[in-house]
């Protein structure tokens, strides 16, 4: 069902908005690259706003922190739609740019996301999990992938042998999906050692038919 979407008397000054999104499991840069394409818009004279869940508080509370100390100055909510009541209507009508970060955290980001580029001509960058770590669709991530204008699949390096790793796998053993943490509790693996790691386990996700030779090429950038 298309979510109701209540156009600005202006948008057709403001010219069409744009949705990219970053994803990838973790460690994978995926915070590096949203506050690049953000700290280049604002160095380049634009107005922008970097978000985070106000559920993240690992690095900083009023900042948006890459794993490797990189920050830059966020609002931190628990909904991306009270945004603009945060801002005010003024703030907001100025903004250009619109950075996400952890969007997996985030119900509403669909609604938010077809707000702010189809209705207000906003460009919104968002940052996030494809996948939990049982592989399994995180939060509304994919959910935004067919309103993007383009879609980047970041890998990240295998714990355990240093090939490319798509997947996070927790070192814990809690069960429920939302367990926010770092290095102490997640790692990145490759498909092989993910298999063979849950193979192990005491509570296989699945069992694996693997091949000695399975390819880990680079994922496609869309």
């Amino acid at each position: 069902m298309m979510s109701s979407i209540a156009r600005s008397p202006d948008v057709d000054s403001m010219g069409a908005g744009e949705i990219h999104v970053i994803i990838g499991p973790m460690f994978a840069g995926k915070t590096t690259a949203l506050l690049r394409r953000v700290k280049s818009a604002s160095d380049s004279g634009r107005n922008v706003a970097m978000i985070k869940s106000s559920k993240d508080t690992r690095y900083a509370i009023d900042a948006v922190v890459s794993h490797d100390g990189v920050k830059f100055p966020c609002w931190a909510l628990p909904d991306l739609l009270s945004l603009k009541q945060k801002l005010g209507p003024v703030a907001y009508d100025k903004l250009e740019l619109i950075g996400i970060d952890e969007a997996q955290f985030f119900d509403d980001l669909y609604d938010f996301c077809c707000e702010a580029a189809d209705a207000d001509g906003k460009t919104v960058v968002v940052a996030g999990l494809d996948g939990d770590y049982l592989r399994r669709s995180f939060g509304s991530v994919l959910e935004v992938v067919p309103l993007a204008d383009t879609v980047t699949k970041l890998t990240a390096r295998c714990e355990l042998c240093r090939k490319k790793a798509f997947f996070t796998l927790r070192k814990t053993d809690e069960t429920q999906t939302e367990l926010i943490g770092g290095a102490d509790m997640y790692m990145p693996v490759c498909r092989l050692h993910y298999a063979k790691l849950h193979r192990d386990s005491a509570e296989p996700v699945f069992k694996p038919v693997l091949s000695s030779d399975r390819s880990l090429d680079e994922a496609k950038v869309v």
